[in-house]
C-alpha cells in the first residue's frame, strides 16, 4: 500500500495514474485507495462527489497543465517554428516519450465519455484552435491550417495508441519528429 497522502494536490497525480491504467470504469475505490494509501472515508473527505469528482478534478488538472505549457504558448507566439518545437517537446515530456497514455483520450473512448463530454471536447477543441490559428499566422489559409492541426492531433493521439499497442515508444517519437515539416510546409 502507498504511503497515505495528506494533501489534495498530491492526490491528483496518483488518481490520474489509476484512471490511466484502468479507465474511469475500472478505477475502483479499492484501486484508488491502494494507490493513495487512503481509505474510502478519507477519499470522500477530499472528494465528497466520489469517483466522478476525482476524475473531473484530474481532467481539470490536465487541462490546466496543457493550457499553461502548450495552448497559451501556441496562441501567443510570434515564432511558429519555435512554438511548434516547444509544443512537441512539452508533449513528448508529458507523455513520457510515448510511454504514458492520454487520459483525456481514455475518457473520450470509454463508456464515461458523456459524463465528461464538455471537458474532453474543450481540451481537444482548444488545442486544435490554438494550433490552427498559429498556422494561419504562417500564411496558410484557415481551412488548410485547420486540416493540418487536425492531422497533428490525430498523429499524436494515434501514435500514443500504436506505441502502447506495440510496446514501441519509438513510434511516438518518430511521429513527433515528423510533425514540424508537415505543419510548416508551404502550400503547393
Amino acid at each position: 500500500m502507498a504511503k497515505p497522502v495528506a494533501d489534495r494536490a498530491e492526490l491528483l497525480p496518483l488518481l490520474a495514474e489509476v484512471f490511466r491504467a484502468h479507465g474511469y470504469e475500472g478505477a475502483t475505490l479499492s484501486l484508488i485507495g491502494e494507490a493513495t494509501g487512503l481509505g474510502k472515508g478519507s477519499l470522500y473527505h477530499f472528494f465528497p462527489g466520489g469517483k466522478q469528482q476525482m476524475a473531473a478534478e484530474v481532467l481539470d488538472e490536465i487541462d490546466s497543465w496543457f493550457e499553461v505549457n502548450i495552448f497559451a504558448a501556441l496562441r501567443s507566439s510570434d515564432d511558429p517554428a519555435r512554438a511548434i518545437a516547444a509544443m512537441i517537446a512539452a508533449v513528448d515530456g508529458y507523455f513520457r516519450s510515448g510511454r504514458r497514455v492520454c487520459l483525456v483520450g481514455v475518457i473520450a473512448l470509454g463508456a464515461s465519455r458523456d459524463m465528461f463530454a464538455k471537458q474532453v471536447h474543450d481540451y481537444f477543441r482548444r488545442w486544435d484552435e490554438a494550433l490552427s490559428r498559429l498556422l494561419t499566422r504562417t500564411g496558410l489559409p484557415a481551412r488548410m491550417a485547420r486540416r493540418r492541426s487536425n492531422d497533428a492531433l490525430l498523429s499524436i493521439q494515434g501514435a500514443l495508441v500504436l506505441a502502447r499497442a506495440l510496446d514501441d515508444p519509438a513510434i511516438f517519437r518518430r511521429a513527433l519528429a515528423d510533425l514540424p515539416p508537415r505543419l510548416l510546409a508551404r502550400p503547393d
